[in-house]
């Protein structure tokens, strides 16, 4: 099993300090949010990719890819019916996948939750089939650049389109493209009425592109009431060996107190 850290939670820090710490406390990887990069990954240069890249594999670390995706630039929307914001939002996820390729990235987390919600008077029905038609105009650019969407399913408290991974398992498998996968968060799956460890034996390895780990209390894996005993196991039994990335929300005393105390505790599973 393979450990890595958020970068956001580092609060504009530079790249360098946060890879160092990062690689000083055992962490295998990074994962980016664009926007601790640039306000819009189109204004991401070459130079400044380049760099970031280099900064974390001088490290010893890996980048893991990007999540946070629609977080930064104005006027995305992924089930919007307004065709020109639309186009705008395929457009920028298109964007995205370079950017990840460059810097060297696997995976692009889909949560994004106040960008997909419904807007008003729309039918679940035709958000779905929207963003159904604009995951499914990119997946083929996203195989050629062997880079995996990874669909989060997230609660009812942050967006009301796709709440539950049997949801988000439904739109991957309508899609049925290889290069869209499910996403497992643990504080997502908190939310649900099923527990946790059943969620996780519900999909197969094979379906999930990318797993946070936290708390339902919105610090990370250990740091709360969340027993991770069980869904470790459930983890082991189902055979997802690749990565484990802490994910947080409330970054005091501090974020590197955090990522000490996180991957402490995760290794007292996955030694």
């Amino acid at each position: 099993m393979k450990f890595a850290l958020c970068n956001e939670m580092f609060k504009g820090r530079p790249m360098a300090e946060v890879c160092s710490i990062a690689s000083r406390l055992g962490y295998h990887g990074i994962e980016i949010a664009p926007f601790t990069l640039a306000p819009s990954a189109e204004d991401i240069s070459t130079e400044l990719r380049k760099e970031t890249r280099r900064i974390i594999s001088d490290n010893g670390l890996e980048t893991v890819g990007l999540h946070w995706l629609f977080a930064g630039p104005t006027g995305l929307h992924l089930t919007t019916k307004n065709k020109k914001i639309w186009g705008r939002t395929r457009d920028y996820l298109s964007c995205l996948l370079d950017l990840c390729s460059e810097l060297g990235g696997k995976v692009l987390v889909l949560g994004s939750p106040k960008q997909r919600s419904l807007e008003p008077g729309q039918t679940f029905e035709d958000a779905w089939k929207r963003a159904v038609d604009l995951l499914g105009s990119v997946l083929d650019k996203a195989g050629d650049l062997e880079l995996a969407i990874c669909l989060e399913p997230l609660s009812p408290v942050e967006t009301d389109f796709i709440n539950t991974v049997a949801q988000g398992m439904e739109m991957v498998r309508q899609i049925n493209h290889p290069n869209l996968k499910i996403h497992l968060d643990v504080k997502a799956m908190c939310s649900e009425p099923t527990p946790v460890p059943d969620i996780i034996r519900s999909v197969k390895a094979e379906d999930i592109g990318h797993f946070h780990v936290n708390d339902s209390n919105l610090y990370g894996p250990g740091m709360g009431d969340v027993d991770y005993d069980p869904i470790a196991e459930a983890i082991r039994d189902i055979g997802w060996d690749k990565w484990l990335s802490v994910e947080v929300f409330k970054y005091d005393p501090d974020p590197e107190t955090i990522a000490r105390k996180s991957i402490e505790y995760l290794r007292s599973f996955f030694p």
